[in-house]
């Protein structure tokens, strides 16, 4: 993944690009649900982003917003087939 349109700022609207591979033998993700949480807060975001596909195994995420400093962790529920995973990926905010 990356932000666009560049680095990720405190308070203002930003978009990930994201870019998905399926596992060998495995159908390519078909679905991608993005969210993101603050674990020591325990509170998301006080937006839900929206997802688009934009082709094989390639989406954009739009509407994330980060409301305020420290540690956010981004989750990536991908759906193919029946199967379902979740990545995650820590983002530090100041």
């Amino acid at each position: 993944w990356r932000a666009l349109p560049g680095p990720i700022r405190l308070g203002e609207f930003f978009a990930l690009e994201i870019a998905v591979c399926a596992r060998s033998g495995a159908s390519p993700p078909a679905a991608l649900r993005v969210d993101a949480q603050m674990p020591e807060h325990r509170h998301g975001m006080n937006y839900r982003p929206s997802v688009a596909r934009v082709g094989e195994g390639r989406f954009i995420a739009s509407g994330l917003l980060f409301h305020m400093p420290g540690r956010w962790e981004f989750s990536f529920e991908l759906r193919a087939a029946e199967q379902s995973e979740t990545l995650r990926a820590s983002v530090p905010i100041h």
